[in-house]
């Protein structure tokens, strides 16, 4: 089935020059890529991206985490799509715990826990095609993806934005 997956690569993993690791590790998925941009994650997204977490003792940690407040603040936001595209790419980055990975996994290989408890596990990518469909419509606009794998109405906008001079 053809389907489609967020990845990010996290701002532990930006820090850690690994970009290049991660996406060699990712194509032998021989997935697409179908949209990529680099953010800076403002606490808004950060909190609508981990909603499901916001109970949890360690939530504050994550969001910080996520927004780079512990490395580098950015964040490397990828949509892989294809066939089988969330399990292929989820057993390529591992177990969300870097100590429960495959240590030939992405996650493995690269992350760590820290002395806090927080995961600096280098990547997200989504659980489920449901996780999916939330996780890219919060991360990414129609127009930045390069096929419409969701469906989109054209409307129109009046809005403030920055234009190169």
């Amino acid at each position: 089935m053809l389907e489609q997956t967020l990845v990010l690569i996290k701002p532990d993993g930006l820090k850690k020059s690994l970009t290049g690791n991660v996406l060699t590790r990712l194509s032998e998925t021989k997935l697409d890529i179908v949209g990529a941009k680099v953010v800076k994650v403002s606490r808004e997204l950060a909190e609508k991206h981990y909603c499901q977490l916001k109970d949890q003792p360690f939530f504050e940690d994550l969001i910080r985490y996520i927004m780079g407040e512990y490395h580098k603040k950015k964040v490397m936001a990828l949509i892989y799509w294809g066939e089988s595209a969330i399990k292929k790419v989820r057993d390529i980055c591992g177990a969300t715990n870097p100590e429960e990975a495959d240590a030939v996994s992405i996650r493995g290989a690269y992350g760590r826990i820290t002395t806090a408890g927080v995961y600096e596990n280098v990547t997200h990518a989504s659980a489920n095609a449901g996780d999916a469909e939330r996780e890219i419509k919060l991360w990414f606009e129609p127009d930045e993806i390069l096929i419409d794998i969701y469906p989109v109405t054209e409307v129109m906008e009046t809005t403030k934005k920055r234009r190169w001079v």
